[in-house]
């Protein structure tokens, strides 16, 4: 049985590319950087959990909620090919609850916040908004779409940002663990606008204030689907 079943719906990726030494001490063992066009990105994403399930069984009061992560990716080899993957720097939940369990039991590094998000239809837009609490400050991430659906194509930016199926985590015995995340191809909206205003050395410290000043290179919006955490294991 999957440890976790849910949709993630509404996914929203701001893009940015950094330099590879600025994440090189937050790579786990026995995996590397995975680069796109020689490009190293790390993400801004927030999406909505619904439907929440642990080993088959919703948890009162936790079946839909909200999350913001910082994530960036990476590779493994095994078997002959590679597995790629993506490693959270942080992940910002509104529920106490899912902050414990993901922590205690996968090793992740998830914090409890505020955190409010909506969906607002115009005559020929939608915005879709994510924001979190920061001291006295709510961090926006916001994405205006034309309501056009479309195929994310093979070989493109947005399939590398969005087709990583495993996580990887740096356990406090020095040891990596590894999970699978299960899921369809997504399809994407037309993004026609995209906008961010977050204090980022608040939120994820000094190391990353950089990304204050930093101009994103690109932004996309998956809609999602169901998805299961399994397989977890301890690789090295």
């Amino acid at each position: 049985m999957s440890f976790l079943t849910a949709k993630w719906i509404n996914l929203a990726l701001i893009n940015y590319s950094v330099d590879p030494e600025s994440l090189k001490k937050y790579v786990p063992k026995g995996t590397e950087l995975d680069l796109w066009n020689n490009t190293c990105y790390l993400s801004l994403v927030g999406f909505l959990f619904d439907d929440v399930k642990l080993k088959g069984l919703k948890i009162p009061f936790h079946s839909q909620f909200e999350e913001v992560n910082l994530r960036f990716y990476v590779k493994r080899f095994e078997n002959g090919e590679w597995k790629r993957g993506v490693v959270f720097l942080k992940e910002i939940v509104p529920k106490p609850a899912v902050t414990l369990i993901a922590n205690t039991f996968y090793g992740e590094h998830y914090q409890t916040l505020l955190m409010k998000h909506s969906v607002t239809p115009f005559k020929e837009k939608t915005d879709f908004v994510y924001q979190w609490k920061t001291n006295s400050k709510w961090n926006t991430l916001l994405m205006e779409t034309n309501g056009i659906i479309e195929e994310i194509e093979n070989n493109s930016e947005a399939e590398f940002i969005t087709e990583h199926y495993f996580g990887y985590t740096q356990a406090k015995n020095n040891k990596t663990t590894e999970y699978e995340v299960k899921h369809p191809k997504w399809k994407q909206y037309q993004v026609t606008q995209s906008y961010i205003d977050v204090n980022f050395e608040e939120t994820y410290g000094k190391e990353f204030s950089f990304l204050n000043d930093s101009i994103p290179v690109s932004a996309f919006l998956a809609l999602g689907s169901p998805i299961s955490v399994e397989n977890k294991k301890t690789i090295v």
